[in-house]
Order: structure tokens, then C-alpha cells, then sequence
């Protein structure tokens, strides 16, 4: 990690978010495995008490709390189940952000390279549902350690954001309640603006997600 970056460590058990989170902000988790290795999934953090709403304070700062959801038996449902802890971190990288949604990676370490900030978690159950017969946990989350790596200026690029529409929906193409033809047609949507704005890595990252849904759009 840089050598300029700066943290806090909840000695008390708690500490602040790196970033301001509002709405729904995307995020990479890792939790690791009963392997000692380091699952990397994708994870939508939910700011304000109630993830069906988003609910952030006037400033863009978080509400009560900030919660995630896991859907089905996935490793990171596993993970946080056993191990009540993981690293959530906000990387611009187009290519780490389209693994960590579409495919299945482990890796020795809980933080990517191309990690601007995280935050150590601890994690709590608060609710459990069921969606379409998949069952939906919410999980609360909050940080115990954090650092911020680097800081940049940041910029607007439709090609980065067209990626992030991408994955997601490539990720319902399996998904029964989900319309195929609907979601083929947002992905050549989004692709074609990939390709139109984006720059070397968010082509690259388009073509790993065509590798990974093993499809073309």
C-alpha cells in the first residue's frame, strides 16, 4: 500500500468510513475462507438504517448505520456468517471491479492494489427475507480499522460508469425473475458506450466480462 497513506484504528471498536457514502455505493469485499484465503466479491453498501431507502443525513454523511445484503449461499454469506469480519474497499479499477462481480477469484491477501480506501468491518445479521425463493440476509456493518491509501481528483468517464452497468447486468443473466432480452439489451447498450468512451482499461474489462458470462453482447 502507499507509504502516504493514513488510517484509524478503532482501538474502541468502531472508527469512521474513509469515504461519504450515500445512496447505494459499490464496493469490493474480501472475507476469508475457511482456507485462510481471501474471497473477493462485489458488495453494495446501503448508507442510513433501512437499505430499501438509502437514507443519508443532509450532508451526505451515513444515517444509523450503513448494511449490505448477501443473496443465496455465497462465500461471502459463508465468510461473514463464520467469520463476522471482512475488508471492504473502494478501488477505481474497472478490471478488479468486473472480477470481483462476475467471477470467482482468492487471493493470499484481504487488499487489492489498486485499493484508494478501506475499511476492516465487523459484521451483524439484522434481517432475513426471501426473494423469488432465494433467501436475502442484511447484514449491519461497521468499521473497526480504516486508511485511506491515496487521493485523487476525480473525473467523470461514461466508459467507467457503462462498465459498472455492464456487470450488473450480466450478473442477472441467470437470474429466473429477470428478463433475458431485456438485460441483453442494456448490455449492448452499455457496451457499445464502453467502447465509444471508455479508455484501455475499461475496454479491457468489458472483454473479461464477455470471458467470464462467456457470451457476446
Amino acid at each position: 500500500m502507499s507509504d502516504e497513506g493514513s488510517g484509524t484504528d478503532g482501538s474502541s471498536g468502531s472508527a469512521e468510513w474513509p469515504v461519504v457514502l450515500r445512496g447505494v455505493t459499490e464496493s469490493v469485499v474480501t472475507t476469508q475462507g475457511p482456507d485462510g484465503r481471501w474471497n473477493v466479491a462485489a458488495l453494495g453498501l446501503h448508507a442510513g438504517g433501512n437499505p430499501e431507502d438509502g437514507d443519508a443525513t443532509d450532508d451526505g454523511t451515513p444515517g444509523p448505520s450503513v448494511t449490505a445484503r448477501t443473496y443465496g449461499r455465497t462465500r461471502t454469506w459463508r465468510n461473514f456468517r463464520e467469520r463476522g469480519e471482512g475488508y471492504v474497499q473502494f478501488t477505481r479499477d474497472p478490471i478488479d471491479f468486473t472480477e470481483a462481480v462476475l467471477g470467482v477469484r482468492e487471493r493470499a491477501d484481504p487488499l487489492l492494489a489498486s485499493v484508494d480506501a478501506w475499511a476492516r468491518v465487523s459484521v451483524t445479521e439484522r434481517d432475513a427475507t426471501e426473494e423469488g425463493g432465494t433467501r436475502v440476509l442484511t447484514w449491519g456493518l461497521d468499521p473497526v480499522e480504516t486508511a485511506t491509501e491515496r487521493e485523487t481528483v476525480p473525473t467523470t468517464n461514461r466508459g467507467y460508469a457503462a462498465v459498472i452497468e455492464v456487470t450488473v447486468a450480466a450478473s442477472r443473466l441467470d437470474v429466473p425473475a429477470c428478463d433475458e432480452a431485456e438485460l441483453r439489451e442494456r448490455l449492448a447498450y452499455f457496451a457499445d458506450v464502453v467502447e465509444t468512451c471508455g479508455g484501455p482499461r475499461e475496454r479491457e474489462a468489458l472483454g473479461r466480462a464477455r470471458e467470464l458470462v462467456d457470451g457476446e453482447f
